[in-house]
């Protein structure tokens, strides 16, 4: 490739070739290879917040209401959320790093013997049937029903696929990864291609980000993750690869960000704090210039963005960030800017689409904007 690229190309060409021209849902999923998942609402989930920027049309629950006849799978990579199906036979048979006990090997048989018995089941369904099993602590400390944590457990396995959501809530029914070679030149093959898919989805990337995530993906798929670190040591040989400003960068060797196809339009866009453009904090602050925060989890008097805060994007430029929320049949919106908030009449017209487009997103007939 002729030329280094610069801070600034890196910057054109990850908002470009993220936020690509809206599609069809399924187009979308497979264009972007991973949807992160967050069951906040604030006041849409992550995955809707995501999907609506690039699917012509989509309104929030979309995701939910088709999941059943997309071909897409929830499950785990490097967080949990949505993925194509054919991206599963790279991770799975799955081999989790903690074996179970005798005991959990047989309440995990006498449930999965119940799932395919009854076919998709609800979680109460299950609990009903074997609330002895008692309570369970989960991952961040609560308390759960234990089936409740053995199906989750169960799902991470592959024993389990979510067939449907109700209500926000998993349904879930037996599922078969088929058999996997497990030599060498087959486990590496399928690394390899669990690290195509994180670079083709959050290119361009400072090498310690990619080696980041390159450690998310043992969460996805454990029973790799020698393969995968054998597969970082080959991204220079990989992938396109340049020094800029003291720092190495990655992107897929296939395209060059230089070109001038990678040009942002003037829209403005409110994205969710986990899409793939601002997920990455490293080089959010490398291509902006400032440190944003996600300070859902920060004590209240201690946030400085607030609660779920949106990254403002006007074109190429990050402005600051959005709170939005509705309260009756009103959307509210709180603005703060790193700088002054530009004037004129340009940024107000991009700000009002932008949010007339989030209020049909939302889909709530009637909804009238309070301006802050």
């Amino acid at each position: 490739m002729a030329g280094v690229p610069t801070l600034d190309d890196f910057r054109r060409y990850a908002i470009t070739r993220s936020l690509f021209k809206p599609t069809t849902l399924p187009a979308a999923i497979r264009q972007l290879g991973f949807v992160q998942a967050d069951p906040m609402r604030a006041p849409a989930r992550a995955q809707d917040l995501i999907l609506r920027l690039r699917v012509k049309g989509y309104r929030a629950g979309d995701l939910e209401r088709r999941y059943p006849q997309l071909d897409v799978d929830e499950d785990y990579f490097v967080n949990y959320g949505f993925l194509p199906r054919q991206t599963l036979a790279l991770l799975h048979p799955r081999e989790p790093r903690q074996s179970w006990d005798a005991s959990t090997r047989i309440r995990a048989a006498e449930l999965l013997a119940f799932v395919r018995e009854h076919g998709a089941c609800h979680p109460k369904q299950v609990q009903a049937e074997f609330a002895d099993h008692g309570r369970a602590v989960s991952a961040w400390g609560s308390s759960l029903q234990a089936t409740t944590h053995l199906l989750d457990d169960m799902h991470y396995r592959g024993l389990l696929r979510v067939q449907r959501r109700e209500a926000g809530t998993r349904v879930f029914e037996a599922v078969e990864h088929p058999a996997q070679d497990d030599s060498s030149a087959p486990k590496r093959e399928r690394a390899q291609g669990l690290l195509d898919r994180v670079v083709a989805l959050y290119a361009p990337l400072p090498a310690a980000s990619l080696a980041y995530l390159s450690r998310l993906l043992a969460y996805g798929a454990p029973h790799l993750k020698t393969q995968v670190r054998e597969a970082l040591k080959l991204a220079e040989s990989r992938y396109g690869h340049a020094k800029v400003e003291g720092q190495s960068w990655f992107w897929p060797a296939d395209e060059n960000p230089r070109s001038r196809r990678f040009a942002p339009d003037d829209r403005l866009r409110l994205l969710a704090p986990f899409d793939p453009v601002v997920w990455d904090r490293r080089r959010f602050e490398s291509l902006w210039g400032w440190a944003y925060r996600f300070e859902a989890y920060v004590p209240a008097p201690k946030r400085t963005m607030g609660h779920y805060a949106l990254p403002v994007l006007w074109g190429e430029q990050m402005l600051g960030w959005a709170n939005l929320r509705v309260e009756g049949q009103r959307l509210q919106h709180e603005l703060g800017f790193v700088g002054a908030r530009p004037k004129g009449a340009a940024f107000k017209s991009a700000l009002d689409e932008a949010l007339g487009e989030f209020e049909d997103f939302l889909a709530q007939g009637g909804i009238d904007r309070a301006n802050s």
